[in-house]
């Protein structure tokens, strides 16, 4: 998924070793970034994982849902229940829902 497209992995960032230069960056500011960017990284696999599994959980849940739902029986439309619905208020209900 998207992990697999991500050129570096956590690991990578922490193993990178560089070549150091007569004036180049401080190692340890270096170092202290690189940590930071290994803690984000990390945090973004387990955030990545968790919506995935989340995102698995949630399709499967709408697949089963769509199989529970009645279907309505051939010929019924919204208007037959409605007027079915009335019909049987004024049955129940007689005259006082007229006043």
């Amino acid at each position: 998924m998207l992990a697999e497209r991500l050129k570096l992995t956590a690991k990578e960032i922490l193993e990178k070793e560089f070549k150091t230069g007569v004036r180049g960056y401080k190692q340890e500011e270096v170092d202290k970034f690189l940590d930071l960017i290994i803690k984000d990284y990390e945090t973004m696999h387990q955030l990545m994982d968790e919506l995935q599994q989340e995102n698995l959980r949630l399709k499967k849940q709408m697949e089963d849902q769509s199989r529970r739902q009645p279907v309505q029986p051939a010929g019924t439309t919204n208007f037959d229940i409605l007027k079915r619905l009335s019909n049987l208020e004024r049955h129940v209900f007689g005259s006082k829902l007229d006043d």
